[in-house]
């Protein structure tokens, strides 16, 4: 072999013997200890630990409460009924229609129609209605003397009546030139003028009912058998008006397209001035359950992203359990959300759940909450 390869062997081989030869550390300071850390719980009003090697959760033992589950349904106001008022004898209008927006009274005139010659009808017709009565008690004179037949005092009956008839259609005639508010609302719409000639079935205006007003919506069909007639009713205008009122209608057939139910609430009297066709946001009392009222920040999430909460056991032991949020309570003053899944009391991590785990078990005590 070269000298070159000699020496190279040599060196590494002198490489590898210094690698595996073991050395005495270069420190003989003792590492220092990592101090234990415990945690322990508290109750929401007591003082947290000044000790840096306690870390500290709070609980508070929460218990079931009866809870009125509510159903949101999208819907919106509607007048309890909005009619357009047609006319029922043709002519020329004469007066000047009812403006709109105006509040009417039921029989309060809308438009009016000329007279024409619907006035000498009628007194035509009650002149002849006159004839017609005196011709019929002359013939019943006539047959009780004999001299007349039941014949002819059929007859004489018949015209009798039909002199009586005439003098009704002419008295109808006459009335509906006059075309008046059939209920107590408002004038939607006015759609002639004075001037304009109307046909029989012609749109004199259009009248709204507001009194009640109602509000509507569609409720799917998994939610139907829920809601009950007579259930009371908040309901979320889009203005930020908020209402109450009671269901009085629930359908019973599903509409053909959308396979939901409609539903009607009436409004409360009290709460009248509303406008038709807002949309709002309905929430229908509907099961009456047993739910827990928590903190909204004490929301967790599991391993595989599920939502809970995390309890402390008769142990101190924590553990995670899943909840379904059912409803939120909007009181300013004690805010949270309602929450099904949990049994009977418990004893609940309002703060802090993150840094503890299933399984640890903590140090508390309790008898702050007794």
């Amino acid at each position: 072999m070269k000298k070159q390869q000699l020496v190279a062997i040599a060196i590494f081989a002198a490489l590898v013997v210094w690698m595996v030869i073991p050395r005495p550390g270069t420190s003989t300071a003792e590492e220092p200890e990592t101090p234990v850390t415990r945690v322990e719980a508290v109750s929401s009003g007591q003082a947290a630990s000044e000790d840096p090697a306690v870390m500290t959760v709070r609980a508070e033992r929460i218990q079931p409460e009866s809870y009125i589950e509510r159903l949101t349904v999208r819907g919106r106001t509607q007048a309890f009924r909005h009619v357009e008022v047609r006319a029922e004898q043709a002519g020329r209008i004469v007066n000047n229609p009812v403006p709109r927006g105006t509040r009417v009274r039921a029989g309060e005139v809308l438009c009016e129609i000329a007279i024409d010659d619907r006035e000498a009808n009628l007194s035509e017709a009650v002149a002849r209605r006159e004839q017609a009565q005196f011709e019929y008690d002359a013939a019943v004179d006539l047959q009780r003397r004999d001299l007349q037949s039941e014949v002819a005092v059929a007859q004489f009956k018949a015209a009798l009546e039909s002199a009586q008839a005439a003098v009704t259609r002419a008295e109808i005639a006459l009335n509906n030139t006059r075309i008046v508010a059939p209920f107590d609302g408002v004038v939607e719409t006015r759609n002639v003028e004075m001037g304009d000639l109307l046909n029989v079935g012609t749109v004199c205006a259009s009248v709204l009912d507001d009194s009640p007003m109602l509000l509507v919506g569609l409720v799917p069909e998994q939610d139907v058998n829920r809601i009950r007639t007579g259930s009371r009713v908040t309901g979320q205008l889009l203005n930020g008006q908020r209402v109450d009122g009671t269901v009085t209608y629930l359908a019973t057939s599903a509409d053909p397209i959308s396979r939901s139910y409609r539903i009607e609430i009436e409004v409360d009297a009290n709460q009248q001035a509303l406008r038709d066709g807002i949309t709002t946001e309905i929430l229908v009392d509907a099961s009456d359950i047993m739910a827990h009222r928590i903190p909204s920040s004490a929301l967790t999430l599991d391993d595989n992203g599920a939502i809970g909460v995390k309890l402390l056991d008769e142990k101190n032991e924590v553990y995670f359990r899943n909840v379904e949020i059912v409803g939120d309570d909007t009181n300013q003053l004690n805010p949270g959300i309602w929450v099904t899944g949990l049994n009977g009391t418990v004893v609940l991590i309002t703060l802090g759940q993150e840094i503890v785990f299933p399984g640890q078990v903590v140090q508390a005590n309790f008898d702050w909450d007794q």
